[in-house]
């Protein structure tokens, strides 16, 4: 996945997270958790993106 692709998957979790933390009243709701631990994911898979695009500017620099 591309970064654009994972801001906006991350964005729909975001939404539904919210949404699911709303009607069940809770943050520690089993779904709600499993959704926060998939945006956790998707957060770390962004940040490798960045380490390595950050490392590939590096070594691009004379």
């Amino acid at each position: 996945m591309n970064k654009n692709e994972l801001l906006t998957q991350l964005q729909a979790l975001r939404l539904k997270l919210h949404e699911m933390a709303e009607a069940r009243g809770t943050l520690t709701d089993p779904d709600v958790i499993a959704i926060s631990e998939e945006a956790d994911r998707v957060i770390i898979m962004l940040q490798q993106l960045n380490r390595t695009g950050a490392s590939r500017s590096n070594n691009n620099r004379v």
